[in-house]
């Protein structure tokens, strides 16, 4: 019986193609305890707005920090929730389902209270899965003892959790080791964000790239439908 398991670095409310990653998944991992990195998606996503896209960020303390790990990320200014749920209700306002899901966010963002990026993440994280309908379970890389080296890290953890396939992102091509998971047995695999399927967007031209806050503002509780995982397409 095959076992998907995914492992990723943790994204402030990410693009729907992190979703579609949870989805396909069997086990997916939140790879909380690597190094935060600046300018990354961890902190910050993309919205869309009258003027074009627009970065969101939650401020989080950096200086002199620089080997701290992600789970070990503090935010810097508490009222970032307020000054981002403001910015959503202006830009999506004329949303076509934004008064449908206007409670389910704005309850998300009134009660996120941690002072850590990573819980701040997976609050929003297993909610919006929550509301998708989507039900992998969902663990933290800082749970299980590791290797050090990077593909032996990622092996380890499918390899703990009984996996026999493990699915990463395009980009990983460039480091993973795959002979090492192959002699252990384990298939890698590398998820095809293309072909997504377009939904009714503010302000053209269209963009896949953002929140998927983007997604649940115009098309509400038909968002799953705009996933690869759940609507029969290939990831």
């Amino acid at each position: 019986m095959n076992k998907n398991i995914v492992i990723t670095q943790s994204n402030y409310i990410p693009w729907k193609g992190f979703f579609d990653s949870i989805a396909l998944a069997d086990e997916f991992v939140v790879y909380d305890d690597m190094q935060y990195t600046k300018r990354d998606w961890r902190n910050r996503n993309l919205i869309k707005t009258p003027q074009g896209l627009r970065w969101i960020t939650i401020p989080v303390e950096v200086k002199g920090k620089y080997n701290q790990k992600i789970n070990e990320t503090k935010i810097s200014d508490r009222r970032w929730n307020k000054v981002h749920w403001s910015t959503l209700k202006q830009n999506y306002c004329k949303a076509k389902c934004y008064n449908d899901s206007r409670e389910f966010v704005e309850h998300l963002y009134m009660t996120v209270n941690s002072d850590y990026l990573t819980e701040v993440n997976l609050h929003f994280i297993t909610n919006i899965c929550k509301f998708l309908g989507i039900d992998t379970n969902i663990r933290l890389s800082s749970e299980f003892i590791l290797k050090q080296e990077r593909s032996e890290r990622l092996l380890d953890i499918c390899l703990k959790l009984d996996g026999t396939d493990y699915y990463s992102g395009p980009a990983a091509k460039s480091y993973i080791n795959e002979k090492i998971f192959v002699d252990a047995g384990v298939r890698v695999h590398y998820f095809d964000y293309s072909s997504y399927k377009h939904y009714e967007q503010l302000y053209p031209p269209f963009e896949h790239g953002v929140s998927i806050l983007d997604l649940i503002f115009n098309v509400g509780n038909q968002s799953i439908n705009y996933l690869k995982a759940k609507s029969g397409g290939d990831s």
